[in-house]
């Protein structure tokens, strides 16, 4: 099985807060990964050096290396904008874009793109069907975005993300703000977009992680304490500190 990343040597601060401390690890190509650890460990630090969005932030710095498909995202030859292409990322909170129809949002990142010139019913039905939600808004493909539940919003933001056709999900809490129902309908998603796509998945929720992931990391004040397969992890954790967070002893 081939990686999609090679992470070397990842170190990240805010300022003069040092957030990611070293982080070397591995994420096998259409697997999904859950990165898991209490709130302030550095999950969505570590995602966001993935796709070099971390940079983004004024003050924020990185080091080390991350190679994907065996290129390391950081030389100063490699243009962020071309790797954030390849890089679908959903957020904590849905964020369809209010005064946009659902037609029109799941066309957004091809409009951004340039791409206008070819006739897009056939991708937004695609998309739509990829994320569970044509059936549901079918017809009603010129309402807003905004008017839909919280969990259609979410999956139109994952089918948004599909459009642009990336290698990559990066999600991060995806159903932190959506109730069970929706919640679930969220994790079949992302086990059937593992078939396609590598995932990796920030989640607080251990019954989450151990539902839709291969793979999971467990940070811990910005360090790597363990990472490997999700049943062993889960069942046979090497580390105390793993096993403590697991079972709810802190965190």
């Amino acid at each position: 099985m081939s990686y999609k990343f090679e992470i070397e040597g990842l170190n990240a601060w805010f300022g003069s807060k040092h957030v990611l401390k070293n982080i070397n690890m591995k994420i096998r190509e259409k697997t999904v990964t859950a990165i898991i650890g209490p709130s302030g460990c550095g999950k969505t630090t570590f995602i966001r050096c993935l796709n070099r969005m971390h940079e983004i932030v004024p003050g924020a710095k990185v080091s080390g290396k991350v190679l994907f498909n065996g290129i390391d995202i950081y030389d100063e030859n490699v243009d962020p904008v071309q790797i954030r292409r390849k890089m679908g990322m959903v957020f904590q909170k849905p964020n369809p874009f209010p005064m946009m129809s659902i037609y029109d949002n799941v066309t957004a990142g091809l409009r951004l793109n340039g791409i206008s010139n070819i006739k897009f019913d056939s991708i937004v039905e695609h998309s739509l069907r990829m994320a569970i939600l044509w059936d549901e808004v079918k017809d009603d493909l010129n309402k807003s975005g905004a008017s839909i539940s919280g969990g259609q919003q979410q999956r139109l933001c994952i089918a948004r993300a599909l459009t642009v056709e990336p290698e990559v999900m990066l999600m991060d809490e995806p159903c932190s703000a959506l109730d069970p129902i929706a919640t679930a309908k969220i994790e079949t998603l992302i086990r059937m977009l593992a078939k396609d796509y590598t995932v990796v998945i920030v989640t607080h929720n251990m019954q989450q992680a151990a539902r839709v992931s291969d793979y999971t990391a467990f940070l811990y004040l910005g360090e790597l304490v363990e990472y490997g397969a999700t049943k062993d992890i889960f069942e046979n954790p090497r580390s105390e500190l793993t096993e403590k967070y697991i079972t709810g002893e802190f965190g």
